[in-house]
């Protein structure tokens, strides 16, 4: 029994043969040097990429120490952004279904706070939020925090980014001095350090590596000049590679934007997230890039925080990051899941300087790969393999993926092998479906019913 594996730690037997079940059976770097600690109750910093695991070391943790009879919120978990919220309640819960009567809630801003309140007065074992929203709780006095004994800091260098200091320090102030901090952060600013000063006690640290070799993520540098212009360049590289799935760092909103505008007039089809949208509109875009319905997506570092995509084939940085740790956590956003990624970035001459700090950081000499030929101008961009459908009605209305894909693969349906990704939400779902068979779809659910009930369908555009 090697330490790598999870049935190394003393963990309960279900949990061990849900870990088994859900494919998890050796553990991650970030895994295996820091459960022991957490298991042990001891304050962890962990500096980790996302990507790397840490959601299942953490949660592992606070569920080997969870009290299911004692029906009161014991663990708190804070993210930056609702997405990665979401995405960690949703681990912790997979990792929780051998413990019943396990409640994981999610506390996060864009939804009302009505419903929140309600279902804390029915109660939960852990809740996971953003600063924001649990900060409003805690003034409501809707939320109390006197029986938590884990506290966790996801990301926590992106919360103090994006300004939740305040937020994460009042937060800090209602919890007991008697707990267990765990904070996770894929770079160190200064800023994290007095976090650490306030928040842990006689931590452990550990730092997982995060330098990319060759056999997960390729890496290209690509010079430009005047005569082929930065725009021009990202242009190439997008014909070159042909993703289905490209994520565009921009080092400002506004520059973002007009990178999209720029792609679309060149007939690429690609999206800016950014900070002026709202949360709705938010999750449409991150839905469509995660189903494939669009296939570039151009974003600052800010708005692309808490997005976790698997299946990532490109990502390009249309400028050098500001900062070394910045651009490998950009890069480590390729290459996930066991398959290997490419990142390609962009430089001119004056930016040198730049690109030989990154390299010292990397520890090795970075090539300059020559931009591909503007010939491949005259080819056409990739086109999305996936057009989405949105359904009004969700889980409010009881709607479940199984009653979208059975009103969609009934008589005169399409077949379940062109279905793509379901996403659930309050008051809608999305389905994607192969773009061959999106008109058939749309008539199909605009005509059929799901849940005896008819919901409004419509394609969506962006």
């Amino acid at each position: 029994m090697g330490p790598t594996q999870f049935s190394s730690l003393p963990l309960e037997e279900a949990v061990l043969s849900n870990l088994e079940s859900i494919g998890y059976h050796q553990m991650s770097e970030v895994q295996s040097q820091t459960l022991p600690h957490i298991l042990n109750g001891r304050d962890v910093i962990a500096q980790a990429m996302t990507g790397s695991g840490k959601t299942a070391a953490f949660g592992l943790g606070l569920l080997h120490h969870l009290k299911p009879g004692q029906f009161r919120v014991q663990a708190l978990v804070l993210c930056p952004t609702r997405e990665l919220a979401d995405q960690v309640a949703k681990e912790l819960r997979r990792l929780a279904r051998c413990l019943p009567n396990t409640k994981i809630l999610t506390l996060c801003g864009g939804m009302p706070m009505g419903p929140q309140t309600g279902s804390l007065e029915h109660g939960a074992h852990i809740v996971v939020g953003t600063p924001g929203r649990v900060a409003a709780h805690l003034r409501k006095k809707t939320l109390t925090l006197e029986h938590v004994t884990r506290f966790v800091l996801d990301e926590a260098d992106r919360m103090l980014d994006m300004g939740f200091q305040d937020e994460v320090d009042s937060i800090t102030k209602c919890l007991p001095a008697e707990r267990q901090t765990l904070l996770f952060s894929a770079t160190y600013p200064d800023s994290i350090k007095k976090v650490i000063k306030r928040s842990l006690v006689d931590p452990v640290t550990i730092k997982v590596e995060q330098v990319h070799d060759d056999t997960t993520i390729r890496q290209y540098f690509h010079k430009f000049d005047a005569k082929t212009p930065r725009m021009t360049a990202l242009q190439l590289l997008l014909l070159k590679h042909k993703p289905e799935s490209a994520l565009v760092f921009c080092n400002t909103r506004i520059e973002s934007r007009e990178v999209v505008e720029e792609l679309r007039i060149a007939g690429f089809n690609a999206i800016a997230l950014h900070g002026e949208l709202d949360q709705k509109e938010r999750d449409q875009m991150l839905v469509l890039f995660a189903n494939k319905s669009v296939s570039v997506m151009v974003a600052t570092d800010v708005a692309a925080r808490g997005i976790d995509i698997n299946e990532l084939d490109l990502v390009i940085n249309f400028h050098l990051a500001n900062d070394v740790e910045v651009h490998v956590h950009r890069v480590g956003r390729t290459g996930r899941a066991g398959s290997q990624g490419v990142a390609c970035t962009l430089y001119k001459n004056s930016e040198q300087n730049q690109l030989d700090k990154l390299a010292e950081f990397l520890g090795t000499e970075l090539e300059t790969t020559p931009l591909p030929s503007l010939q491949m101008l005259n080819e056409p961009p990739v086109k999305p393999p996936m057009v989405t459908l949105r359904i009004e009605g969700g889980r409010k209305q009881k709607v479940r993926p199984g009653d979208i894909v059975g009103a969609l693969t009934g008589a005169g349906g399409v077949a379940a092998t062109q279905l793509g990704k379901i996403d659930l939400f309050d008051m809608c779902s999305y389905v994607a479906v192969e773009d061959a068979v999106a008109k058939t779809a749309l008539r199909k659910l605009g005509s059929g019913k799901l849940k005896g009930r008819s919901f409004r369908v419509r394609k969506v555009h962006h």
